[in-house]
């Protein structure tokens, strides 16, 4: 298994570990370009603005973080492997164990349809993974991620590697420089992800 101590030395350092889906080998990443959101810019879409203001879905948070896990580990429509290996899942289950790993879930008549899963560490919160079962249900669970954020006074918010829907939903590629100067600033700060009994 993953060493904790070495894993969030890791985010500190602007690492973060991927498996190889062939053979399940676990690779340290560090891009040359860093998908990041900008927390005070973002702003959701129209459509998912209607279906939060229709409350199609209720969002939690941490209530059903290993089934996110799951979910997010599972091979996509047109691939067959993933890069979270049950290595990978079991080390981010213990940092959620930890309070330092989270998830927010979408459910619709009570069952599981969207969410995602990251780290917190000082200002910064490092983005994982996200899935849906039902439209708009992982874009209204990250748009209470980036609510939650905000109120929290977050500096940093790392998407890793840009695709076309982290791209959609309003992130930016930036150097790895300037991403290493945000991550140093993000570091300086102490916040406290959820104050007890906000879940």
């Amino acid at each position: 298994m993953i060493r904790i101590d070495e894993l969030l030395r890791a985010y500190r350092l602007g690492y973060f570990p991927m498996a190889n889906p062939e053979d399940g080998k676990i690779y340290w990443c560090q891009p040359h370009k860093r998908a990041v959101f900008p927390l005070e810019s973002y702003t959701a879409s129209r459509q998912v603005k209607r279906v939060i203001r229709d409350r199609q879905y209720t969002v939690t948070i941490d209530k059903a973080f290993e089934k996110v896990v799951g979910e997010c580990a599972a091979p996509r429509k047109n691939d067959s492997g993933t890069w979270i290996s049950g290595e990978i899942a079991e080390a981010y289950i213990l940092l959620n164990r930890m309070g330092v790993a989270h998830s927010f879930e979408s459910w619709h008549d009570g069952e599981l349809a969207g969410g995602l899963y990251g780290v917190s560490i000082g200002g910064a919160f490092f983005g994982e993974s996200m899935f849906f079962r039902r439209s708009y249900a992982s874009q209204v669970a990250f748009d209470r991620l980036v609510f939650h954020l905000r109120s929290r006074g977050y500096l940093l918010l790392d998407a890793q590697i840009m695709n076309p829907h982290l791209e959609k939903l309003g992130a930016l590629e930036i150097s790895h420089e300037e991403y290493m100067l945000q991550l140093h600033r993000a570091m300086k700060k102490k916040i406290v992800f959820l104050q007890a009994g906000e879940k």
